[in-house]
């Protein structure tokens, strides 16, 4: 566990976002593509502008409401998303450009409309870059691509945040870069800020394309870059809901800013999602070539549960958290609703027991019931601050 002061992605920006779980987990081969394929998301982001009615039809949202992160009084403009030709490839750019001051500073975000995404694998390539396309360099400019819920309230518990990338080129945040971050979030309060987070650094230069993935399973977020494990995080700090996806280019401050207009981009040539299922980054590379040889621009089952999609989650037990909770209380012994005790979100479950509880209504335990009624629920695997209902952690063995 770390107490980071870098900045939340969500505690300056609060991603709008969808509530809307994935009916169905799923099981799939890591074979090539299909049309029959289930449990998938895959864009080759194949648009022709921000205002493509595909873009948003295929569940796309280019930012443009003002606040955080980044400078204060930037503007965050859909006509900062765009979609050239790169390397023979159709990509999404984001571009940023500042002039040392808040009017005069233009940032860019693209994110998923819904917020659906829980266990499985994320992957994205990614092409970071090191200087400007125009102007002086120098800038705290940050590259990245994440996961984020949204935060209900000071210390929400079940918060859940993964950076994928913050890429530094020329530092921030006290470092003098390049710097690249891999944070994994459990919570935080924006006043007076405090960060719960763990995080694994690379002090190289990342200019270039880069495959980078992600895989949320079995109590362990596992980061690669380049096919190269660079992150293992577990513990408390593993995901307790369904996230957005996202990719933004902001600049972190103004304090490193010379000359006139400086102009940066960060592009992306497509994104993947397998759900349920921790892929290899070589899997990944084969699922991504595949869809393409097939003609593949876009495809999104993830929510599939018909035409041979199984329905039962992954199960693996995790391998002991290299971050246990300090002291855990005893857990419960399994029963029925009858016997079965209320979940606490401190108690650590193992496989196999069982609580009741309701569901809240948004994701937060301390806020409004579902109306729902209780239900009696059983571990997949070890888990603690994990609320049954909107975690896959659980299983729904009915209403009491």
């Amino acid at each position: 566990m770390s107490i980071d002061r870098r900045k939340s992605m969500s505690a300056l920006a609060a991603v709008a976002v969808v509530g809307a779980f994935g009916a169905a987990a799923v099981l799939a081969t890591a074979t090539s593509a299909s049309a029959a394929d289930c449990g998938y998301l895959f864009d080759d982001f194949a648009y022709s502008s921000s205002s493509d009615a595909n873009l948003s039809a295929h569940g796309w949202t280019p930012r443009s409401y003002a606040g955080g992160p980044g400078v204060p009084g930037a503007t965050w403009s859909p006509n900062s998303i765009t979609f050239p030709t790169a390397d023979g490839q159709k990509v999404m750019q984001l571009t940023a450009s500042t002039d040392g001051t808040g009017a005069g500073t233009n940032q860019a975000e693209l994110y998923s409309s819904q917020k659906r995404f829980f266990e499985g694998t994320y992957a994205s390539r990614v092409r970071f870059t090191d200087t400007p396309v125009s102007g002086n360099d120098g800038d705290h400019i940050n590259e990245t691509f994440f996961t984020i819920s949204p935060l209900n309230g000071d210390l929400d518990p079940t918060y859940s945040e993964l950076d994928v990338s913050e890429y530094l080129p020329n530092g921030g945040w006290g470092e003098t870069g390049p710097i690249n971050y891999q944070t994994t979030w459990y919570t935080y309060r924006a006043d007076p800020w405090y960060a719960d987070n763990v995080h694994s650094e690379q002090r190289s230069s990342l200019n270039g394309w880069h495959d980078l993935v992600v895989t949320v399973a079995n109590g362990h977020v596992i980061y690669y870059i380049d096919g190269v494990q660079v992150g293992d995080h577990s513990g408390k700090f593993y995901p307790r809901q369904t996230m957005t996806i996202n990719w933004n280019l902001w600049f972190i401050d103004t304090a490193a800013h010379t000359g006139g207009l400086s102009t940066y981009i960060q592009q992306v040539d497509w994104v993947l999602f397998a759900k349920n299922q921790a892929l290899t980054p070589a899997q990944v590379s084969s699922r991504a070539a595949g869809y393409r040889s097939s003609g593949t621009a876009f495809t999104d089952t993830v929510d599939s549960s018909g035409g041979g999609c199984s329905t039962t989650p992954p199960t693996n037990p995790p391998s002991t958290p290299t971050t246990p909770p300090s002291s855990p209380s005893t857990p419960p012994p399994a029963g029925n609703c009858s016997t079965a005790p209320e979940w606490a979100f401190g108690t650590v479950y193992t496989a196999g027991q069982t609580v009741k509880h309701e569901r809240s209504k948004y994701g937060d335990p301390n806020g409004p019931a579902s109306g729902e009624g209780k239900h009696l629920w059983r571990a997949r695997y070890w888990t603690q601050g994990s609320e049954p209902g909107w975690t896959q952690q659980w299983e729904d063995l009915g209403r009491c």
